[in-house]
């Protein structure tokens, strides 16, 4: 007798080929990520290391500098969390499913961009949640 319980459906794996691909972007994107942040932190070295506080207007200078590079270096230091983190969901076997409702996100969604978490609907009712 067949049991009357309606069963999950399960969603089929994400092709191996695309994984693959997927893997190496962000792969990519992490190296990228990893030289800004190395190129940033010498840049700040050099802006630290050149003040020579003469004028106002000088030291009001390496003060945007400064800040400007702490602001882009923990914006590179959130997306190098959420690369590493989709790595990992390859390697889990759980790349491409939205950590919300479980569906598959849309392979062009990945492609744009590649650390997504979410699907287009979770995300878009996460960003009005927060709005």
């Amino acid at each position: 007798m067949a049991a009357t319980g309606k069963k999950k459906k399960k969603i089929p794996p994400i092709d191996q080929e695309f994984l693959d691909k997927m893997e190496s972007a962000l792969m990519a994107l992490k190296a990228e990520i990893v030289d800004n942040l190395i190129a940033s932190s010498e840049g700040f070295k050099e802006i630290m290391e050149g003040t020579d506080p003469k004028d106002p207007a000088d030291i009001a200078s390496d003060d945007i500098d400064r800040k400007m590079i702490e602001v882009i270096g923990t914006q590179e230091l959130k997306r190098l969390k959420l690369i590493e983190s989709a790595i990992t969901r390859i390697k889990q076997g759980k790349y491409g499913h939205c950590i919300k409702c479980g569906k598959r996100i849309p392979q062009d969604r990945l492609v744009a961009i590649p650390f997504a978490l979410m699907c287009i609907e979770c995300k878009s009712e996460e960003e009005r949640r927060n709005r």
